[in-house]
């Protein structure tokens, strides 16, 4: 009895243990659950009982079991969505298709979790709408030159838009701008035509640049031919004035040595004391050489006759002297 007994309080331990056991290893697991690790640029958005809580940034947190939740999982990174083309019509009735990008940002995870059913589908609708109204007020031509002006604008709209979303736009670009294909045609007909304008211009610019530059060479060409001319006739003239000096210093100095040679002849002939004999006979000698020259006036000293004389007394004796 006493052994049956034992046995019983024995296995009602074990039992107890085990049910302990039990509950141990599930509390543990129940732990182990509901440890949460938020990763870097990321957020969680708690709950409890369905009402929101708090929000959760990177690191680790354990929810309270059966009571708080995860209500949304957010992402803090600047995000880009590609939407599909819109159909948008310009001020001038042409259509077309334009596709834009939005970069955004979630900078509220409440706002962003409770304040639009689907923040995707709002912003794609938001983006469409707005687009629409400002291409409205743009031509074609416009529209085609103004994505600067467009992204600014819509960027602008959507980010006032989306603040009460708990969402920051970035950016947003008009990634392509479709119009029709008789449009396209025409377009390029137009480029087609003003490229050929354009060459034109610049070939006629490039003949009148190119005649402009002949004739300046042509220009600069006579005045150089020119001012070589004039140095040319400068220095000629130059060198006959030189070569004139020098013949009339040639021409000096030859009637100085003449002059000198006269002199000296002269002092010679002074000093020599010559008879009046051989006077007259030199005299005689220059009457002739006067006479026989080309001279068609002479004057004749006034002692012509005893000078004639003189020379037909000397012609006799030279006979005399003969015989």
């Amino acid at each position: 009895m006493l052994s049956a007994s034992f046995f019983l309080m024995m296995s009602g331990g074990a039992t107890a243990l085990t049910v302990i056991g039990v509950l141990l290893g599930l509390a543990l697991l129940l732990l182990i659950a509901n440890i949460c690790i938020v990763p870097q640029a990321h957020a969680y958005v708690i709950e409890w009982l369905g009402s929101y809580k708090t929000t959760w940034d990177t690191g680790l947190h354990i929810k309270v079991p059966f009571f708080e939740k995860v209500g949304k999982r957010v992402v803090k990174m600047e995000q880009v969505v590609d939407f599909p083309p819109q159909a948008v019509i310009t001020k001038d009735n042409v259509r077309m298709q334009i596709d834009t990008v939005v970069f955004y940002q979630i900078t509220d995870c409440k706002l962003y979790a409770y304040g639009v059913t689907n923040p995707l589908f709002a912003i794609e609708n938001l983006t469409a709408t707005t687009l629409r109204n400002i291409i409205g007020e743009l031509d074609l031509d416009g529209t085609l030159t103004s994505r600067d002006v467009i992204n600014t604008r819509m960027r602008a709209i959507l980010d006032e838009a989306t603040d009460q979303w708990g969402i920051k736009v970035n950016r947003v670009e008009l990634k392509n701008i479709i119009p029709p294909k008789e449009i396209q045609d025409a377009m390029e007909k137009q480029m087609k035509a003003e490229r050929e304008r354009r060459e034109a211009i610049l070939r006629a610019e490039g003949e009148k640049n190119s005649a402009i530059l002949v004739a300046e060479g042509r220009k600069q060409s006579m005045i150089l031919e020119a001012e070589a001319s004039k140095q040319s006739a400068i220095l000629a003239a130059e060198a006959v004035k030189e070569s004139k000096m020098r013949e009339a210093e040639g021409e000096a100095e030859a009637i100085l040595r003449v002059q000198e040679a006269t002199a000296k002849g002269i002092e010679m002939i002074n000093n020599a004391s010559p008879s009046e004999a051989v006077i007259s006979i030199r005299a005689l000698e220059a009457f002739a050489a006067a006479a026989n020259g080309n001279a068609t006036k002479i004057i004749v000293p006034s002692n012509i006759a005893g000078l004639a004389g003189l020379a037909t007394s000397l012609t006799e004796i030279a006979k005399t002297k003969g015989e």
